[in-house]
């Protein structure tokens, strides 16, 4: 193969993280974090579930049923939460506790919604 042929293997690069660890790890913007994967996207979901539960309720299953559909997206909201309160070290002060308090309220409402 010769010297020339080591030249053409590309460095190895650090792939991208995955879409929880990116935010776990507070590599999306603020921004981002907050308004489109919490607000749109896990109130999305949060909507979804909770119609479901209706569904399911509404075919005289056990409550419990419907209860535990209801509460499929709470490990969801709790790491959006987590990842909120994580990122929001990495911004100013009146910006964190401005995302922290309203990361704070979207769980709760999202939970009993």
């Amino acid at each position: 193969m010769g010297e020339g042929a080591a030249a053409k293997i590309p460095a190895r690069t650090e792939p991208e993280p995955g879409f929880l660890v990116a935010r776990w790890r507070g590599q999306v913007t603020m921004s981002r974090l907050f308004w489109w994967d919490m607000v749109v996207v896990g109130s999305a979901i949060n909507v979804a579930t909770t119609i479901a539960a209706l569904m399911v309720l509404g075919m005289k299953v056990p409550v419990a049923l419907a209860l535990a559909v209801h509460l499929l997206a709470l490990p969801y909201n709790l790491f959006l939460f987590l990842a909120v309160w994580r990122t929001a070290e990495k911004t100013t002060p009146k910006i964190a506790w401005i995302a922290q308090l309203g990361a704070a309220a979207w769980v709760i409402l999202a939970t009993m919604l």
